[in-house]
This record gives C-alpha cells, sequence and structure tokens, in this order.
C-alpha cells in the first residue's frame, strides 16, 4: 500500500517515510498542496497524511479538492495546533482523523491501518450492493464530473427534451443513453439504438422508417422501421455525425413533425419517440465546413450533455477496476482478489486513448491471464508497461526487465508470507538458499512484511 506524506517541513516527511517503510508501507512526500495535487493525478494513493498549515494551499484546501475530485482515500490531518475548530473544519471537508503534532509513530500507523481497512471494507460491500442502486448500475464511478452527470441526468430523465451526448469514443455515451431512458417516464417502453455508421446508405433509411411490401427488390414483407418499434419510448442514434445529407433531412423532419412514411409507403405515420444522440465528432465545427445540416445539429443540441475522457476522471479508475474484475471473474468463473502496487501505478498513469473501454478490455485479458487469483503488472498489455505510454523511466535492456518481474514476485510473496523467507520461496518453488541469495541482491528487507 502507498500513502501520501504532504508536509512543508522536509524533517517530517522523511521520518514519516522512514516508519511507514518499516511497517511495510510505501510513501512518496510532497512539499505542499500543489505538489500533492500533482502525484495524485498520476499515482494511485491507499492514504494521505496531510498537514494544516503550509504555505500557498494549506491543508483544508487540499482535503476540500480531493474530495470535490472524487478520491475515496483515507485522510488524516496532522498539526502542530491542537485546535478543536481547525479539526472540526478538516473533518467536515473529507477527513476521517485528526492527529497533534508530536505524535505517537505507533499510534499513526495504527490510526491509518485501521482507516484503510476500513475502506477496503466498505468497498467490498458497495461492489455486492452495486447492481440494486439504480443509476450506479451502468454508470460506474464516483469522481465530480460522473457525480455531476448523475445530477444532470436525474434533472433531464422525465423530460421528453432531445439529448446530444458528446465525448470520445469508449466514453461510455451508450450506457449515459441507457440511464437517461432508464430513469425516465418512457422506462417501461422500448430503448432502440441505432448506429448510424455501421447502416449503408442503401439501407439506413428502411432501417429507420422501415418499408412496405415491394419496395426494393427483397422486400417481400412489410417491415417496421426503428422509429416505429420506439414509439411511445426512446430511440438512441449513436454516431449521428455519419449520416448522409439526405438522410440528415429526413431525420429533421420526424424530429420537427414527429412524422414519416416507410419506404414505399403513401400512408403518414405518427410516433412519440424520444431522441437520444451520440457522437465522438464536433458537430459545430462540421457544421461550420457545411458537413452537417445547422437545423438539424440545433434541434440535436437541446440539452448538450459532455461524458468525460477516463483522463479526466483517473479517480474513478480503481473503481471501474473493481467492477470489471467482479464482471469478469464471474463471467470466467475466476476468483481475483486483488491488484498489486505495481500494476495500479501502471493502470493509473496511463494516458488511456481508448477510455473506459479500452481499461474494461485490459481488465477482461489480465483476469484471464492471473494463475494466482491476483493482477500483477505483468499481467497488463505492453502498450502499459513502456516508458512512453506509462511516463516511467524504464530500462530497456532484456536482464533488467527480467530483474524488475523478479523482484517484483519476490517482494509479492514475501508480502503474502508476511515475511517468512522459506513459505515465500517454497511458493515460488525455490530453495531457501537461492531465495536467501535473491533477498541480498534486491536488498529487501523482510521485517517490514511481517506486520
Amino acid at each position: 500500500m502507498r500513502i501520501l506524506i504532504v508536509d512543508d517541513e522536509p524533517n517530517i516527511r522523511e521520518l514519516m517515510r522512514k516508519y511507514l517503510h518499516l511497517e511495510g508501507l510505501e510513501s512518496d512526500g510532497a512539499e505542499n498542496g500543489f505538489s500533492a495535487q500533482r502525484l495524485l493525478r498520476k499515482q494511485h494513493y491507499d492514504a494521505c497524511l496531510i498537514d494544516l498549515r503550509m504555505p500557498g494551499m494549506d491543508g483544508i484546501s487540499l482535503i476540500r479538492w480531493i474530495r470535490q475530485e472524487g478520491f475515496r482515500m483515507p485522510v488524516i490531518m496532522i498539526s502542530a495546533h491542537g485546535e478543536i475548530r481547525d479539526a472540526v473544519t478538516a473533518l467536515k471537508e473529507g477527513a476521517q482523523d485528526y492527529i497533534v503534532k508530536p505524535f505517537d509513530p505507533e499510534e499513526l500507523t495504527i490510526r491509518l491501518r485501521k482507516l484503510m481497512e476500513a475502506q477496503v471494507l466498505k468497498s467490498l460491500v458497495e461492489s455486492k450492493t452495486r447492481s440494486t442502486e439504480g443509476i450506479d448500475e451502468g454508470l460506474v464511478g464516483n469522481s465530480l464530473p460522473m457525480r455531476k452527470i448523475k445530477e444532470i441526468i436525474t434533472k433531464i430523465a422525465d423530460s421528453p427534451a432531445t439529448v446530444l451526448v458528446t465525448g470520445e469514443s469508449g466514453t461510455g455515451k451508450e450506457l449515459v443513453a441507457q440511464e437517461i431512458h432508464d430513469n425516465s417516464l418512457r422506462k417501461k417502453m422500448p430503448l432502440i439504438k441505432v448506429n448510424c455508421a455501421a447502416l449503408s446508405e442503401s439501407v439506413i433509411e428502411s432501417e429507420f422508417f422501415g418499408h412496405e411490401k415491394g419496395a426494393f427488390t427483397g422486400a417481400h414483407t412489410a417491415r417496421k422501421g426503428r422509429f416505429e418499434l420506439a414509439d411511445k419510448g426512446t430511440i438512441f442514434l449513436d454516431e449521428i455525425g455519419e449520416l448522409s445529407p439526405t438522410m440528415q433531412v429526413k431525420l429533421l423532419r420526424v424530429i420537427q413533425e414527429k412524422e414519416f412514411e416507410r419506404v414505399g409507403g403513401m400512408k403518414t405515420l405518427k410516433v412519440d419517440v424520444r431522441i437520444i444522440a451520440a457522437t465522438n465528432r464536433n458537430l459545430e465545427e462540421d457544421v461550420s465546413t457545411a458537413g452537417f445540416r445547422a437545423d438539424l445539429f440545433y434541434r440535436l443540441n437541446v440539452f448538450p450533455l459532455y461524458v468525460p475522457s477516463l483522463r479526466e476522471r483517473k479517480s474513478d479508475i480503481i473503481i471501474l477496476c473493481d467492477h470489471f474484475i467482479e464482471k469478469y471473474n464471474k463471467k470466467n468463473h475466476c476468483s481475483i482478489k486483488r491488484i498489486t502496487s505495481n500494476a495500479i501505478d501502471l493502470l493509473m498513469m496511463y494516458h488511456w486513448p481508448g477510455n473506459v473501454r479500452e481499461l474494461e478490455n485490459c481488465i477482461e485479458r489480465a483476469v484471464l491471464l492471473s494463475k494466482d487469483d491476483v493482477i500483477h503488472g505483468y499481467h497488463l498489455p505492453p502498450s502499459l508497461q513502456s516508458a512512453q505510454s506509462s511516463n516511467t523511466q524504464f530500462d530497456s535492456s532484456l536482464q533488467s526487465a527480467l530483474e524488475a518481474l523478479e523482484f517484483e514476485l519476490i517482494a509479492d510473496a514475501l508480502k503474502n508470507a508476511r515475511g517468512n523467507r522459506a513459505l515465500a520461496a517454497r511458493t515460488l518453488g525455490l530453495s531457501e538458499r537461492i531465495m536467501g541469495l535473491r533477498i541480498d541482491k534486491y536488498q529487501i528487507n523482510t521485517d517490514k512484511y511481517k506486520n
């Protein structure tokens, strides 16, 4: 587990780091709130120890930012000023505990471990009950951007207004559409999904509006289109920016008049359909270059809803990992129990161009590769393990790569064996002599794993 220590006094930071190291806890130090923000954006931490008085951004402001960004790790406020008012303010802003300098390092560690254990139990309970909590079943995340999206969905769900969902590929725009429908007055009626980019120009009109018997070669029977099937419900038009100019005109009429004719038909059909459209393109730019009709854009853009990329809500990565592990454990009859610190660091530092979809594929792969019910760094795709993608300095020689892997395996075995060299050696299939040589080679302090 990794702890972030935020204190403007270097000697205090170093003293706390040394003591946490003896207790088997990794840690990083930050001299002020701004440095802490930079570390939190690129690194996963299991808890934070934050000094109250610091130049620039004080401890209270940092805690407020941590909670606004959706980070859920336990926070202990540390201060040389034992004022009740400061303690109450810190707890109100999101700290779980408050300790006054000078403090007993052992007492601090006990409090820290209790808070981290409570957080783990809370996460387990939430993952078990997630499926009964409505909106959180589809939209997983507790970051500030995701909380805002859930609030907006709650407000607009019952409205018949057209919604335009925008965002990069893989961010979950279809899930947003599903949540809007599921929380609306139309939830008992169908939600019809159409991927506009997957339909060719020759069939898209028939898919949208249906056709009559004999309308074209192969039309042996009459067929209802997607809009007709969605009557009294919702239709989700994904990749709306890929529609041809001809189909844009016909879609505009449906939105304005709520009516259309089947291909080859004369009868005008009326429908009551709520439209949710989605795109990963900048439709405003397309309008300015005449690539998309301005009148259709304004009809669709009644209520715009932007879905943030995973880079913009990195505090959700661990929650999403738990969700996907649970999903693929069940699907593949596996029993993954945890992710190593090294793997978490790689996940947090990667830039995720494929967003949540890429993360899900990554976790599914890791679940299938794991043989010991643990996801290690080497189970992740190569793109996450390169220096370029993860922003980590890494020696590209084969020898250093093997040594890094060996060190991780030995450290993890010692952690599971609570520092017992003989048990760790048996787990790895090594003799105690070889295990001792490896421990000496990597200068591993086995005492820190005994607790």
